[in-house]
Formats: C-alpha cells, sequence, structure tokens
C-alpha cells in the first residue's frame, strides 16, 4: 500500500526517523481501526438482529422459568 503525504509532514517525519519507526506506528495503527470496525460491524450485526426479533411481554422469561421448574 502507498499513500501520498503533505511535503511538510514528510520532512515532518523525516526529523523523528530515528526516533520513530514509522511502518511499525501506522501498521500499529491500522490495526487498531480494522479491530474497532470490525467490533462495530458486529455491533450493527447484532441490532439488526434484535430490532427483527419479536419482543416478548413482561415477566414471560420468569413463567417460563417456573412453568419449567413445577413441571420437574
Amino acid at each position: 500500500m502507498s499513500i501520498r503525504i503533505r511535503r511538510d509532514l514528510k520532512r515532518q517525519m523525516k526529523e523523528l526517523e530515528g526516533i520513530v519507526n514509522w511502518k511499525e506506528e501506522i501498521t500499529r495503527f491500522l490495526e487498531e481501526r480494522v479491530r474497532y470496525y470490525r467490533r462495530l460491524l458486529a455491533l450493527k450485526r447484532v441490532h439488526e438482529v434484535l430490532t427483527r426479533h419479536p419482543l416478548l411481554p413482561r415477566g414471560s422469561a420468569t413463567e417460563s422459568v417456573r412453568e419449567d421448574r413445577d413441571s420437574r
């Protein structure tokens, strides 16, 4: 992958060359962003599934547990 950056930014980066490993910095940043967007996508998918799921009346889970317990 290659990108174009402004000349002044490139000059500033060049000044920091002995202090900063730009390849590592950029790779780490991209890995973090990929993780962030993958989580965002997963949350979006979960939200879509939940919005399609019918809502149950309040207390129905409690009733189901009690019915199951009483049937034994």
